[in-house]
């Protein structure tokens, strides 16, 4: 049965339209009764265990964990939050800012994220008043359409147009192109080709970039500490996520001892034997990323690419050769594997992280392992990110977290240099529109001394 997209977005605008002008008593409470009914643990697991037998990707357990986590995150940034009438004034320039909804936002979703995206943009479209279309993967369109059903019992509970919320029951490239020209606004998280087609489809859009995480550990670095989070973040989900770290860039002088750390962690360091084999399993084309292996065990794609590795191996490790299309491990993996260089100076750790990013993954994000304040300010002066997490697991970290300041989010703008028209977490604020009032005020003229003085000095009138 295929979607009736006129149908579908008529809904939405008559949904929307109920409650454009509702109070924000009324908005908090719709997205308070929305967050519940998909953060409640039976709903979540529902959630988490349909993703994994769905999409055949991840770890059930980390799915829950993510999708609960991440939905109590957002709400816990949208709670309080002014997204109804005047949300700014500013008495000195005479300024008043009031929001008003962008209208119907078409939402294209990922297979690696298939219910936790959904909550986390969902919430914060409902923010600001929105009625949303969700156009899931087609490989996650079962658990799209069971985390939208959950929303939906929330929107029913506090009297709110159950058509605030729909999916796409039959998503396609074709159906979601033709969906995205109908809607007001696009939120697009996935891979490169959905991104591309969101912006040319004549929608205002936010798009995401590749991810690539590069992390940096120097001669400061908690051996232990920086291990285990990296072990943390790179098993997570059997890394699906678009954060997890995909290469390690470790100072010479403490090399061997962090390798020796991730061991501990059930690291397994390829041999440059096994490398060649694994990187004919992962690249079976030489060019294109093995669908077969994303967000599967290391150990199951270990065995794929026929290497003898331990039982308890959790994560695989190879060493970088070249960065670009020579040497694939220095792109994003999507898997538990991940890349380790060594670095002298500090100058030339910068170096990879800027040439690693810029290969693949521009303006996503990058880590440091340090406590020497002068690197960590140098590096996020120097590398093109958007986002830089210090002494943190970059998954966990990077679409916020409780033990940082970072914005919840699952659609991470990068920027620029990613091809997106921001460089932050997505958020309620990108889902409204502002109206500006400007009161007369006396006015505010500028010196021209003030202005032009040291000009004058140096070079004259």
């Amino acid at each position: 049965m295929s979607d009736n997209l006129q149908e579908l977005v008529e809904r939405a605008r008559k949904a929307q339209a109920v409650v454009e002008f509702w109070t924000q008593e009324q908005v908090d409470e719709m997205v308070a009764a929305v967050g519940w009914q998909v953060y409640k643990k039976e709903n979540a697991e529902a959630c988490a265990k349909l993703a994994v037998e769905e999409t055949r990707m991840g770890i059930y357990e980390h799915k829950v964990l993510k999708h609960q986590k991440k939905t109590l995150g957002t709400l816990r940034d949208l709670h309080g939050v002014k997204s109804v009438g005047v949300i700014e004034e500013d008495p000195q320039k005479g300024l008043i800012k009031i929001a008003k909804p962008v209208g119907v936002v078409g939402a294209l979703t990922p297979v690696t994220n298939a219910s936790s995206t959904i909550c986390c943009n969902g919430l914060s479209i409902l923010k600001g008043r929105n009625a949303v279309i969700f156009a899931p993967h087609p490989s996650a369109k079962k658990t799209a359409a069971l985390t939208v059903s959950f929303m939906r019992t929330g929107l029913r509970q506090v009297g709110a147009p159950e058509d605030l919320v729909q999916v796409l029951q039959e998503p396609s490239i074709e159906t979601t192109g033709q969906l995205m020209k109908m809607v007001d606004l696009i939120v697009a998280t996935g891979g490169a080709a959905m991104v591309k087609a969101a912006y040319s489809s004549g929608t205002p859009a936010y798009g995401v970039g590749a991810g690539n995480s590069v992390t940096v550990v120097d001669e400061t670095a908690d051996i232990a500490d920086a291990a285990k989070k990296i072990f943390l973040s790179k098993t997570f989900d059997n890394a699906t996520s678009c954060s997890t770290e995909n290469s390690a860039v470790i100072y010479e002088g403490i090399f061997d001892a962090m390798v020796a750390e991730l061991q501990k962690h059930g690291g397994y360091l390829c041999s440059a034997e096994d490398k060649a084999k694994l990187k004919a399993t992962m690249w079976p084309d030489g060019e294109h990323l093995n669908k077969n292996i994303v967000g599967q065990p290391a150990k199951k794609i270990a065995d794929m690419a026929g290497l003898n590795t331990p039982q308890n191996t959790t994560f695989l490790m190879v060493l970088g050769e070249a960065i670009g299309p020579a040497d694939p491990f220095s792109g994003e993996k999507l898997s538990p594997v991940i890349t380790l260089w060594k670095y002298r100076e500090f100058d030339e750790a910068i170096r990879y992280v800027q040439d690693l990013t810029a290969y693949s993954g521009k303006g996503h994000s990058c880590g440091i392992h340090s406590f020497n304040e002068d690197h960590i300010l140098e590096l996020g002066m120097k590398a093109r990110v958007s986002r830089m997490m210090v002494r943190q697991p970059q998954c966990y970290a990077n679409s916020g977290d409780y033990v940082n300041g970072m914005p919840f989010s699952l659609t991470l703008g990068c920027g620029t240099w990613g091809g997106n028209i921001v460089s932050e977490n997505i958020t309620w604020k990108h889902f409204i529109n502002t109206t500006w009032i400007a009161k007369p005020i006396e006015p505010v003229i500028p010196d021209e001394k003030v202005i032009f003085g040291k000009v004058w000095e140096k070079y004259g009138k």
